[in-house]
């Protein structure tokens, strides 16, 4: 017999909190200085330049990896994977940062060139980031979303992913990224909601393979409109939409917000919801917990998200 879930508590504001960080270049004799944030559930530590070791046949942006209390990391030089080749030469490594965060179940060190403050930022304070056909600097998928600070200033918001991509750490788990063929033993809809186009054609492949149909999704706010659009059409919103997937990190309107507003609304709370997110820490697991979510995984195992669907619908 099924549990009634009844979720009333108030748990998220719709805020994200960052890492400031500046990295600077050198353009025609004129240094500008980059405004960049990382999300503090990533972060671990911020550490000076620690030694570091060559890691062969690398790219040029992994400068090598370095030994963190028995943990060996690979360092990235956010400044050449982001395309900033002209640097202010000037600046000596002793006054460089090194920002040591955990996502995807991976830990990796970015060098940046100086690391400010922490910020507390309403994600409906946050755009998604958009690129004109000259962009050249920031290539699409490197920037997930801009927000304005003090004195008419842009900060933009980093996604760290594009560096798992680029660098293929799961090379040699290729499951890990997508399912093997499977018997198309489920049907229905699923909504799933990202900002990452990257993330999104992920999941729609793997649950396509499943045999869902996939309703896609870019923001919370987004998801909760069309939510509310489906429910004219279908009041009984388990025979339409058979489970929800989010991602938490996204501009407007993050996941756990719109898991709150899903989880108390009677409309739609008996929908399953899963939260699919890059973050990994077991603070923002116990808060997805919390706010009603059926499962938290973090991004991308394939297996584990197969599993795990099969378990709820089942």
């Amino acid at each position: 017999m099924e549990q009634e879930k009844v979720y009333k508590t108030k748990i998220s504001s719709n805020e994200i909190e960052l890492v400031d960080f500046r990295i600077s270049e050198e353009v025609n004799g004129e240094i500008y200085e980059g405004i960049y944030g990382i999300n503090v559930a990533k972060v671990q530590e911020i550490i000076q330049m620690p030694e570091t070791f060559d890691l062969p046949a690398s790219p040029d942006y992994v400068i090598g990896v370095f030994d963190l209390r028995g943990v060996i990391i690979p360092l990235i030089d956010l400044a050449i994977w982001l395309k900033i080749k002209e640097r202010e030469a000037k600046l000596p490594l002793s006054k460089k940062r090194v920002v040591i965060a955990e996502f995807n179940n991976l830990k990796i060190g970015f060098l940046v060139h100086e690391a400010k403050l922490i910020r507390r930022i309403s994600w409906d304070k946050v755009q998604a980031a958009q690129f004109s056909s000259n962009s050249h600097n920031l290539e699409r998928g490197k920037i997930t979303g801009t927000t304005h600070i003090e004195d008419g200033k842009t900060l933009l918001i980093l996604d760290l992913e594009g560096i798992i991509d680029d660098l293929d750490f799961y090379a040699d788990k290729k499951n890990k990224k997508e399912l093997q063929e499977v018997r198309k033993k489920f049907s229905g809809n699923v909504l799933i909601v990202d900002d990452s186009t990257i993330a999104r054609s992920l999941l729609k492949k793997n649950l396509h393979k499943m045999g869902f149909t996939v309703i896609e999704a870019h923001d919370g706010e987004m998801a909760l409109n069309m939510l509310n659009e489906f429910h004219k059409e279908h009041p009984n919103m388990l025979t339409f939409l058979r489970f929800i997937v989010s991602d938490i990190e996204m501009p407007k309107m993050d996941g756990f917000h719109f898991a709150e507003s899903v989880k108390n609304d009677e409309r739609f709370q008996a929908i399953p919801l899963i939260f699919n997110s890059s973050i990994c820490d077991k603070f923002s697991e116990q808060k997805g917990r919390d706010i009603g979510a059926d499962a938290y995984l973090v991004k991308f195992d394939a297996q584990s998200f197969y599993e795990e669907i099969s378990k709820i619908l089942e």
